[in-house]
C-alpha cells in the first residue's frame, strides 16, 4: 500500500497527516517529512494517524526519533486519532504512555488548507 503524507503548519506547530502503511519501505518518507518540519522551525509535531492502516517497528522508531528531536528543541511529538491497529502496537510496546495521544482529530491545532500536500 502506498504512503500518503500531507503537512500544514502555523507558527511553530506542524500537523503531518499520514495515510496508508508505515513500514520498512515507507518509513524513510515519514522521517524526511518530520525532520523537514523541524528544520523549517516547527517545535510541536502532531501526527494525524486517522488514515494510517498499519505501522510496524520501523515506523514506531521514526516517531520516537522525531519525538526526541522535537524535545531537544523544547517541543514534542503528539499522535492524533490512531486507528485500532496502530493503537494496539502503541499499547503492546508501552509507548501509549510515552507519546501524547489524542483520541480524535478535534485536537489538531492547525486548520486544514494551510501548508503543502504530497
Amino acid at each position: 500500500m502506498e504512503l500518503k503524507i500531507s503537512s500544514r503548519s502555523q507558527d511553530d506547530v506542524a500537523v503531518i497527516t499520514v495515510g496508508g502503511e508505515i513500514d520498512l519501505y515507507t518509513a524513510p518518507r515519514l522521517r524526511d517529512e518530520l525532520v523537514g518540519a523541524l528544520e523549517d522551525g516547527a517545535r510541536r509535531l502532531v501526527v494525524d494517524m486517522s488514515r494510517t492502516e498499519f505501522c510496524d517497528s520501523t515506523g514506531i522508531s521514526v516517531l520516537l526519533s522525531a519525538m526526541k528531536r522535537a524535545r531537544d528543541k523544547g517541543g514534542d511529538l503528539e499522535i492524533a486519532a490512531p486507528r485500532p491497529a496502530v493503537m494496539r502496537v502503541l499499547e503492546v510496546t508501552g509507548l501509549d504512555a510515552v507519546f501524547v495521544i489524542h483520541p480524535d482529530t478535534d485536537a489538531l491545532p492547525v486548520p486544514a488548507g494551510t501548508g503543502s500536500a504530497e
